[in-house]
C-alpha cells in the first residue's frame, strides 16, 4: 500500500495491494493520502500523480458529488453509491459501486472504496433492455390492432355519411378522415418495421457516409461532423436500408440537441470475442454515433428506447424505439452512455459472412 498516513499490511506482505478492490484514504480536505495499486490501475494515474491530489478532481464529470465526501467527515456517517457514473480526464467512461466510511485517526479521514461494475451492468442491463423491448412490441402489437379496427370503421362510416351532406357540412366529416388517418400512421409507426432484413453483403463505412450526407442536407444549425473509421472491418451481411434508418435516427436526435459549434463523430471498431444477448460472437461491428451536445437527461435513461419517450418537447419518442428494433432484427444490440458534453450511442452488430 502506497501511503503516507496508513498501512494496510501484515509482515511480509501489504494486503491492500493484493485487492482488485480500489482502496484509498481522503483527508479533511479530500486529498489522496493512501491508495493500493488497484488504485492506479482503475483511475490510470501513476502513483506519483495521485498522492496529494484532490479527489473529485481526478474526475472529469462525476455523479459523486464533493459535499457527500464532506457530509460523511462531519456526520462520521459512511454512505454506499451503486452505478455512479464517472469520467476520467482522457475520457474514459467509468460506471462505479462506491462506498465512503468514517476512519477513526488522529485526524479527521476517509476510506473509499471503489469497484468498476461496468461489464457486469452492461451484461444484466442488455439482458433487461432485450426482454423489456421484446415485451413492448408484444403489448404494442396488441393495441395496434384494438385500435386500428374500430378506427377503420370510423373512417368508413364518415365516408359514407359524407355522401348526403352538403359541402359546407362535409367539412366535418373530413377532419374525422384526416384525424382517423392520422391516428393509423401513428400506430403504423408504433408498429414499426415489419419485413425482415434483406441482408447482402455490405461495407458499413457506405453506409456511415450515407448517413453523414442525409443529415447535412438539413443541418440548420451547422452541426459539425467528424469521422473516425476503423479500415480492418469487413463487408459482413447486414440490410443497409435498415442500418441506414437506424443510424439516421440516431444522429437527427443528436442535431435537433446541438447548437452552433455542435459536433458528431461517426466512429467504427471492430471487437473480438464479444457476447450480445448471452451469445458470443468472434466478430462484432461497433458503430457510434457521439456527440457533444448537453446530454441525455438522467429522468428518461433507463426508458430511452421505450416508444413515446423523448426528451424533446412534441417528440414521439419513436425513433430510438425503431432504432433498436431495427438492430434486433439483425441480432444487435444498441447501448447509450451519456454526461453533459458527451453522448455515445454504439450499435453492436454481429459480422456474419453467410447471412445467418
Amino acid at each position: 500500500m502506497n501511503t503516507a498516513s496508513a498501512s494496510f499490511t501484515i509482515p511480509g506482505l501489504d494486503i491492500a495491494d493484493h485487492l482488485t478492490t480500489a482502496i484509498l484514504v481522503l483527508d479533511d480536505r479530500l486529498h489522496v493520502k493512501s491508495f493500493n495499486t488497484a488504485c492506479c490501475a482503475l483511475l490510470s494515474i501513476g502513483e506519483k500523480r495521485l498522492i496529494n491530489q484532490y479527489f473529485p478532481g481526478l474526475f472529469q464529470f462525476s455523479d459523486l458529488q464533493a459535499s457527500h465526501l464532506l457530509n460523511t467527515l462531519s456526520t462520521r456517517q459512511g454512505f454506499g453509491f451503486s452505478d455512479v457514473s464517472c469520467v476520467l480526464p482522457d475520457g474514459r467512461h467509468l460506471l462505479l459501486d462506491l462506498t465512503a466510511n468514517w476512519l477513526e485517526t488522529k485526524e479527521p479521514c476517509l476510506l473509499m472504496e471503489l469497484r468498476q461494475v461496468d461489464q457486469q451492468r452492461k451484461i444484466s442491463m442488455e439482458s433487461l433492455q432485450q426482454h423489456q423491448h421484446l415485451a413492448a412490441r408484444e403489448l404494442i402489437r396488441g393495441l395496434a390492432h384494438e385500435i386500428k379496427n374500430p378506427l377503420g370503421g370510423l373512417r368508413g362510416a364518415a365516408q359514407l355519411l359524407e355522401e348526403s351532406l352538403t359541402d359546407d357540412q362535409k367539412e366535418y366529416t373530413q377532419l374525422i378522415i384526416a384525424q382517423a388517418d392520422r391516428l393509423r400512421n401513428l400506430v403504423d409507426r408504433l408498429l414499426g418495421p415489419y419485413k425482415p432484413p434483406q441482408r447482402v453483403a455490405t461495407n458499413v463505412h457506405q453506409i456511415l457516409e450515407r448517413v453523414s450526407q442525409l443529415a447535412q442536407m438539413d443541418n440548420p444549425n451547422g452541426v459539425v461532423f467528424a469521422r473516425d473509421y476503423d479500415p480492418s472491418i469487413p463487408d459482413f451481411q447486414l440490410d443497409p436500408e435498415l442500418i441506414e434508418q437506424a443510424l439516421l435516427n440516431i444522429v437527427r436526435n443528436a442535431q435537433q440537441v446541438l447548437l452552433e459549434g455542435g459536433q458528431i463523430t461517426l466512429q467504427s471498431r471492430i471487437l473480438h470475442q464479444h457476447t450480445i444477448h448471452g451469445r458470443r460472437h468472434r466478430l462484432v461491428a461497433t458503430l457510434k454515433v457521439i456527440d457533444n451536445g448537453p446530454g441525455i437527461p438522467a429522468a428518461i435513461k433507463d426508458t430511452l428506447f421505450y416508444p413515446m419517450v423523448s426528451g424533446k418537447p412534441g417528440g414521439t419518442g419513436l425513433g430510438l424505439s425503431i432504432s433498436q428494433t431495427l438492430i434486433h432484427q439483425h441480432g444487435g444490440w444498441i447501448d447509450c452512455e451519456s454526461w453533459p458534453g458527451r453522448t455515445e450511442f454504439t450499435l453492436y452488430l454481429p459480422i456474419s459472412f453467410d447471412g445467418v
